[in-house]
């Protein structure tokens, strides 16, 4: 089973609750997209915050799991730290690519970019997941 197929058979109800499509995945990159739906904006039909940092988490917990040892139990997020830099209105696709920062036997951290498919930066995420 490649990376991406493991990530798609895995049960992630809240990604899928936002939309969240995995394209991509290998053991240093991870890319996923969501539409910009009016139920994840605030005011303006601008994505909400909330949205913004939740897309980042599920992308880098995935990547997570892919990067997991043989005998561990799964993963949680530690910590996640956001920058937000720019929004997006309703209607646009965001793409999210994680990368790692580090992958260690008790924790990973991730840092997953946030672009309109244009290339226009919406947010910078990392996040530190504890290899359970």
């Amino acid at each position: 089973m490649t990376p991406l197929e493991k990530i798609q058979s895995m049960k992630m109800p809240f990604a899928e609750l936002k939309g969240v499509t995995f394209t991509e995945a290998g053991q240093d990159r991870v890319v996923a997209k969501m539409v910009v739906r009016p139920d994840l904006c605030t005011l303006r039909n601008t994505i909400h915050g909330g949205a913004v940092m939740a897309f980042a988490d599920s992308v880098g917990a995935a990547a997570t799991v892919i990067n997991l040892p043989e005998d561990a139990k799964g993963t949680t997020t530690l910590e996640s730290k956001t920058n937000f830099i720019g929004g997006a209105k309703e209607g646009t696709t965001l793409v999210a690519t994680a990368t790692p920062v580090h992958r260690g036997r008790r924790t990973q951290v991730w840092q997953t970019r946030l672009e309109t498919e244009d290339g226009k930066l919406v947010a910078v995420v990392t996040q530190t997941q504890l290899v359970l």
